[in-house]
């Protein structure tokens, strides 16, 4: 049986949090993926790399928070997978802006946010995961 994250309302409201934030994510990345001009020229300076990255991973906030409201174990470790990757490209980001691309201050704002809210989230349901029970192999 798959260990599973203990009920807390902490962890409801991030789960319900991680859902509606990977819907705005959805929302917002795809008008701009998949909108006309005006829209695309509404984001201003956007980098390509960031924009599809936080747009694909607004379904892995859809489905993380989906896995925490359900107390599924592997939640936790998605939501750190989220938090390190996000960390990643964030830092992908900053080699971007220091080797003289174009950006938008506001993208600085959003992936220091995410970044910081996946790690919490991560945190937060990695510490209420049940300890695993060790089991003691005997020999013959």
């Amino acid at each position: 049986m798959k260990p599973m994250l203990q009920r807390n309302p902490w962890l409801r409201g991030a789960s319900v949090f991680a859902v509606l934030f990977g819907l705005l994510t959805l929302k917002e990345g795809g008008t701009v993926l998949f909108g006309d001009a005006a829209a695309r020229s509404a984001a201003g300076a956007y980098v390509p790399f960031v924009l599809w990255f936080n747009f694909v991973a607004g379904f892995a906030y859809v489905a993380a928070g989906i896995a925490l409201w359900r107390r599924l174990g592997w939640a936790a470790w998605l939501a750190l997978c989220i938090g390190l990757v996000t960390a990643l490209v964030f830092a992908a980001f900053g080699i971007h802006v220091l080797t003289g691309g174009a950006y938008e201050m506001r993208t600085v704002g959003a992936m220091a946010l995410r970044t910081v809210v996946w790690l919490g989230i991560s945190a937060l349901a990695l510490r209420l995961r049940p300890a695993r029970a060790v089991r003691l192999e005997t020999t013959r």
